[in-house]
């Protein structure tokens, strides 16, 4: 497989779970990939990790709510391996608390990590994306679309992902770069997950919950990430699109908003 062949991929919080999933798949269809996250461990694993398979990858560690860790990071993507072609804001930050529970430094890490984050990150790449031609893509959740119980913080900060995914959209069309979001749904075997769905119970409630009666793949996201960046999707921009099984059209299992309550 190689339809990304040549193709420099950026993808922050890209160093597990779906981005790193998404990293992969892409490295796996030829790109060249620079992720950036703030643990330097964890860069130095993944890029091992994506080397080993033969990937050409790189990284740097960044705190996105740094404008000049992020700055520092993409102008070394682009110093390595030239012009952006994809850009994928992935790192994220959440937490189940009830709203009359959250302090204010939760709030705000959430809103930072999320919100300013990935303005940092567009805001950062601007000058290195391939225009026309680059693609954004933004990682959102049902949460910016949907009430959820203990997720008043995290609500906010997805619904403000959108926004800037619209208006960026509108904003940057006329040089040829298309912005879209990314909406996964439960995704097995990741972080979020196991903090959202603590205990065995409220993962099979959750299951039964899901339209579709099971939970996502790091491959499923990977592989609309994969379609958005293509030439097939060369007139889509603007749009947030779910991969969730259809778990928008029931959110909230009643085990979810007990365990919030002991």
């Amino acid at each position: 497989m190689s339809g990304f062949a040549g193709k420099t991929v950026f993808v922050s919080g890209g160093t597990s779970g779906i981005n790193l999933g998404i990293v992969r798949h892409f490295a796996a269809a030829g790109a060249k990939v620079f992720v950036i996250s703030r643990d330097p461990q964890k860069v130095e694993t993944a890029v091992e990790g994506l080397r080993a398979l033969g990937a050409e990858a790189a990284g740097q560690s960044a705190d996105v709510r740094q404008a000049d860790q992020v700055e520092a990071a993409v102008a070394r993507c682009a110093e390595l391996f030239g012009e952006i072609d994809i850009l994928v804001s992935g790192a994220a930050g959440n937490f189940l608390a009830r709203a009359e529970k959250i302090s204010s430094n939760g709030f705000r890490a959430v809103m930072e990590i999320d919100v300013l984050g990935t303005h940092h990150v567009m805001h950062a790449a601007f000058p290195h994306l391939k225009k026309p031609g680059a693609c954004i893509l933004n990682l959102s959740a049902p949460q910016a679309s949907v009430a959820m119980v203990g997720q008043s913080h995290v609500c906010a900060a997805k619904a403000g992902i959108d926004m800037l995914t619209r208006t960026l959209a509108l904003e940057w069309g006329p040089l040829g770069i298309r912005v879209n979001s990314v909406s996964p749904g439960p995704i097995a075997d990741t972080e979020g997950q196991r903090r959202l769905v603590p205990d065995p119970a409220a993962v099979e409630e959750r299951v039964n919950a899901i339209p579709l009666k099971r939970m996502g793949t790091l491959e499923d996201v990977a592989e609309l990430c994969a379609f958005l960046a293509s030439d097939r999707a060369s007139y889509i921009t603007g749009t947030i699109i779910p991969v969730d099984g259809g778990t928008t059209l029931n959110p909230t299992p009643t085990r979810m908003a007990k365990f919030l309550d002991g």
